[in-house]
């Protein structure tokens, strides 16, 4: 049994990560295998993205003044929080994996920039693209302007290339 200064430590860091990470999902664990809660773990580290089994009592203090305290109601039966510092998207998909193949797996309620989610919008939004293929398809948008441009104007100068031989042709024959 923990004493109350382990616990107020234990609430303290919650609340830290709570603070921190402006994206979190829920979820409902009951009955999960230790083998699969293993390779649950080691996807998100993998991920960057941190996972975590809370007592309820502890987590609803931590909440407390931090985003979190928005889904604080969810906080019942057994309970996991995957955090993510920087892209909802890929803790979406990733956790939306992992609840196709657990039937005893299941989200709770969430939070997305800050902002509360119910536990069906994680499917949602594991659907959406990820940040980097985003920025790659913004980029692609960015770059195809600029290289339609270098096209047109090196179109101009290959014209104007061919134009002048077309004439030195053409004066060559005429003086020959």
């Amino acid at each position: 049994m923990k004493t109350r200064t382990q616990k107020e430590h234990e609430i303290e860091i919650l609340r830290k990560e709570f603070q921190e990470s402006p994206n979190a999902v829920l979820v409902g664990f009951k009955g999960l295998k230790v083998g699969d809660d293993e390779r649950l773990r080691r996807e998100l580290r993998q991920a960057n993205l941190s996972y975590r089994v809370v007592k309820n009592t502890l987590a609803i203090r931590a909440a407390k003044g931090t985003p979190m305290e928005q889904v604080q109601s969810n906080f019942t039966g057994a309970t996991a929080v995957a955090l993510s510092k920087n892209d909802p998207v890929t803790l979406a998909k990733v956790l939306q994996k992992w609840a196709k193949e657990s039937a005893v797996f299941s989200f709770k309620a969430g939070l997305v920039e800050g902002r509360a989610i119910k536990g069906a919008d994680v499917e949602a939004i594991s659907n959406l693209p990820s940040k980097e293929e985003l920025i790659s398809k913004i980029m692609f948008v960015v770059n195809s302007g600029a290289q339609r441009l270098a096209t047109v104007t090196g179109a101009v100068a290959r014209n104007l290339a061919i134009v002048v031989d077309q004439v030195r042709a053409q004066k060559e024959s005429q003086g020959a």
